[in-house]
């Protein structure tokens, strides 16, 4: 039968073009996703009601952003333009845009015009929603109307005479709390759609009609991390293929958490799943690769990264483990008597977010690499395209497998357990050779001071005053920081190390902030600050507690630190830690995922004696999402109780050779959840 309703997405490169597609599917609406050039006779043809333009990493004022057919605007069809979607629409009829001072990325309360059939049914006019853009409107066009701010920023706007919309932030995240309802209205109310002629086929059924589709009666290497993604995936071709035609493998790297390898497979066959354990560790730490190297003249070098253990660039890492685990497949797999992939195939438990943040050209033409997932690789990619590679739930989010992992039959300890990244711990170390000073790092930590001491700053009218008020949108933000201040004294601590983030919807690769008071923390005001730092100090993209006493010096050094095994064997005991206090409090289900992640600095050295830098930190980093491509940090007393916060803090902080713990304070955007 024909699909009746249909909606096309037009792929600018947003982070979260697939959430969208997600949300018009669970509206019971069809809908494709086609790259922004896209011409007006291919929408015709495919006939759809109405159009979404997603966000993007570019800038509509950059000559090389994606460009979009502007005859679309007179196909007299329903558009909502989003973020970057919403400032082209604006530049192509007639009005301007900018970049602004403010560096929005994060959740903001916005005032929005709830008489405008986009935000109907909505309790109130103030809305917490995800910003997260660079630019922004400096003058609306005239076809327009605006039905939304943030203080003077423009963040919606609606057309005097079509049903063409748009909005500065991202509705189809769920940091955006009314963000479903706000498709709702533009897919039922203002576009006329129904959702009663397209519903989603059952998905297990799906998922096992294309793995036999594929595979036929080939045999099929399946790779097992112990995760819910995985083992479902295992569980589906199972019930897909006969047991002859499976190769399960286990691979163990060497950077999993403690007696992780024994629990896996102790769990695995206890599901009723035959699953071959390949101890790989020492393979891993000496592994290198072919890295490409990109010159000012757009020409490619390539050349060998260092060994495994002594690689600091984090994406460099992700490559070398990726393709370590390839070859080792393609190994095992000679073993099992197949000499090439032609006479095989591959199942990963890949999902959508992971092929969104690798900047995989099958979600997106134009999507910025936030970081390269291990079951993305070069060589994974090459695969893919031969189509070796089999991946049923390449469509899925994390609380959609989940549901599988039930309708399949899986224990709930299985289902419910937390993520864990396929390199594991090996990018829960940040590993350093020298500190990063970057060019702005003076005034950077100048800027922190003034934030720090915000009631004393005020009376001393320091020149990059005005900067902090140009970016602190409203009085109130500044008279909650002025009381603040005035009676607790904050200290703010620009660390010399750099971690991954993602910021208008591309990555961004800078510093952390490390904030520290005399005073017990005020939970809402740190939340506060780590909103506040990264709008203000654009190279900053995550901000942390550190727990103890103020931290008095400025740091400007490093703990030289790489994957060896001490390293690692410290990181793994902090986080046993850490996990089993969470356990033994039954608090897992709290929080989504919980990275333990460790530094290269030692604080609480004197500068009088020069003491070296030999310690290193930990970072806690409990983080609640539904959909893990956004969240927000898990606060203590609502999320954990405080105690076990300050207990893992404690315990950790025992550890030989740890000098601190800090607690990560930063939602998703600007921060990743993992810090590489």
């Amino acid at each position: 039968m024909a699909i009746e309703e249909k909606v096309a997405i037009l792929d600018a490169g947003s982070q979260f073009g697939k959430v969208i597609d997600r949300r018009i599917r669970e509206s019971n609406i069809y809908c494709e996703v086609f790259p922004l050039s896209v011409s007006v006779s291919e929408l015709k043809e495919f006939g759809c009601q109405a159009i979404v333009i997603s966000g993007s990493p570019g800038s509509v004022e950059d000559p090389n952003s994606p460009k979009v057919d502007s005859e679309i605007f007179d196909l007299d069809i329903p558009i909502f333009g989003i973020c970057y979607g919403m400032q082209l629409m604006n530049k192509l009829l007639g009005g301007e845009v900018g970049k602004g001072e403010i560096r929005d990325d994060g959740q903001f309360k916005v005032d929005l015009d709830t008489k405008s059939p986009l935000f109907s049914e909505m309790n109130s006019n103030e809305q917490l929603v995800l910003l997260s853009h660079g630019d922004s409107i400096t003058s609306l066009a005239p076809c327009f109307n605006e039905i939304g701010k943030f203080g003077d920023l423009v963040v919606a706007i609606a057309h005097k005479t079509k049903k063409i919309y748009g909005v500065q932030f991202h509705p189809e995240v769920d940091l955006t709390e009314n963000g479903v309802q706000m498709f709702r209205n533009f897919l039922y109310n203002i576009s006329g759609l129904t959702g009663k002629f397209y519903h989603i086929k059952d998905r297990e059924t799906k998922c096992i009609e294309h793995i036999q589709s594929v595979v036929g009666t080939a045999k099929l290497m399946v790779l097992i991390s112990g995760g819910v993604d995985s083992t479902v995936l295992l569980k589906l071709c199972t019930k897909a293929l006969k047991p002859e035609q499976l190769i399960a493998l286990f691979i163990d790297n060497g950077f999993l958490r403690k007696n992780e390898p024994e629990n896996v497979m102790k769990t695995l066959k206890e599901a009723g799943l035959e699953v071959r354990l390949i101890e790989a560790r020492h393979a891993f730490y000496n592994a290198t690769t072919t890295i490409h190297l990109k010159h000012n003249k757009g020409k490619e070098k390539k050349q060998s990264s260092r060994v495994l253990c002594q690689t600091l660039n984090p994406e460099e890492k992700r490559k070398i483990i990726g393709d370590t685990f390839m070859r080792i497949v393609e190994v095992e797999a000679r073993k099992a008597g197949v000499e090439n992939f032609e006479n095989c195939f591959l199942a990963q438990g890949t999902l959508r977010p992971d092929l969104i943040e690798s900047a995989s050209r099958m979600v997106s033409q134009h999507a910025d690499a936030i970081k390269t997932h291990h079951n993305d690789t070069e060589r994974v990619r090459m695969l893919r395209d031969k189509g070796f590679i089999v991946e049923p739930l390449k469509d899925f989010h994390k609380d959609e497998v989940r549901k599988l992992g039930r309708q399949l039959g899986l224990d709930e300890h299985i289902v419910m357990r937390h993520p864990f990244p396929g390199p594991g711990l090996a990018v829960r170390v940040i590993c350093a050779e020298e500190a990063y000073i970057s060019a702005d790092f003076s005034s950077t930590q100048t800027i922190l001071r003034l934030i720090a001491g915000y009631s004393h700053s005020l009376n001393n009218k320091h020149a990059l005053l005005q900067k902090i008020h140009a970016k602190m949108v409203s009085q109130e933000d500044r008279d909650r920081l002025e009381n603040y201040t005035r009676s607790h004294p904050l200290k703010a601590t620009l660390l010399p190390i750099k971690s991954v983030g993602t910021q208008g919807d591309a990555r961004t690769y800078t510093h952390v902030v490390g904030l520290s008071s005399t005073s017990p923390p005020d939970w809402d005001m740190l939340l506060f600050l780590a909103k506040l730092i990264p709008r203000i100090c654009h190279d900053v993209n995550r901000v942390a507690y550190v727990f103890g006493d103020p931290v008095s010096d400025q740091i400007q050094d490093i703990t030289p630190t790489m994957l060896s095994f001490n390293v690692l064997s410290t990181l793994r005991q902090c986080d046993s830690i850490a996990m089993e206090i969470l356990k033994k409090n039954k608090l897992l289900e709290r929080v989504s995922q919980m990275p333990v992640v460790m530094l290269p600095i030692h604080f609480d050295r004197d500068p009088m004696i020069r003491e070296p830098s030999c310690q290193r930190c930990i970072v806690l980093r409990p983080f609640v999402t539904n959909d893990f491509m956004t969240g927000v940090a898990a606060v203590p007393g609502k999320h954990l109780p405080e105690e076990v916060v300050f207990e893992m803090a404690k315990e950790i902080r025992q550890v030989p050779g740890i000098s601190r713990v800090l607690y990560d304070l930063s939602s998703k955007p600007p921060g990743t959840t993992e810090w590489e």
